[in-house]
């Protein structure tokens, strides 16, 4: 399997997600442009561990996400305007030399086989609508109806996880767990987990009586 061009950075990115992104370091400006001068403008995702995603010297989690150009606007002077989806989850084998970007092996992961109670995806959904209620309460903003909320979400379990995931303002280590729970039923316990951390942090910081 050929290399794979890396883009690491301080996010965490599931299957499902959009990412625009403003390319202009001269590494990931050629990265760019080899994506889009090939048949398949695609790029990992991975997760800084350590470090900063301008000037190198990472370090880097290894499990991530590919992120297909969907749309692109070249600015002059190696600089980008991104418009990425990410695709499936993989693994990286191997990090190869940064040269002249970063790389590596990787390996597609899909789900463990593994279905989640109908009523448990429906709870779930209930306590992320309340906490985005909550949020919205405590910033005195008006929530778009449920409907358009959850719209679009996937049907398969694990797919539709991850959507929800992508509505919860989770941390980038909570949202990581959420991307490497091996199949449906763990990453349905993990979301929920982060779920009720979300709601309790924003309890703690609403004034008394609220």
């Amino acid at each position: 399997m050929p290399a794979t061009p890396m883009f690491p950075l301080q996010t965490v990115l599931l299957p499902g997600e959009s990412l625009p992104l403003r390319v202009f370091e001269p590494r990931y400006s050629a990265m760019v442009a080899d994506c889009l001068s090939g048949d398949d403008p695609a790029f990992g995702v991975v997760l800084i561990a350590r470090g900063r995603e301008v000037g190198g010297g990472d370090v880097r989690h290894d499990v991530g996400a590919l992120a297909r150009i969907t749309s692109h606007v070249a600015q002059g002077n190696g600089r980008y305007q991104l418009r990425c989806v990410a695709q499936q989850r993989f693994r990286v084998t191997e990090w190869l030399p940064d040269d002249p970007y970063p790389r590596a092996e990787i390996q597609p992961w899909p789900d463990e086989p593994g279905e989640v109670v109908p009523t448990a995806m429906l709870e779930l959904e209930d306590e992320i609508w309340a906490l985005l209620q909550l949020i919205a309460g405590a910033r005195g903003i008006r929530l778009r109806d449920r409907s358009e909320v959850f719209a679009g979400l996937p049907e398969h379990d694990g797919h539709r996880l991850f959507g929800l995931a992508a509505r919860v303002p989770m941390g980038p280590a909570d949202k990581y767990d959420v991307l490497t729970a091996p199949g449906p039923q763990q990453r349905l316990a993990v979301l929920r987990e982060a779920v009720e951390t979300v709601t309790a942090m924003v309890r703690f910081q609403l004034p008394e009586g609220q």
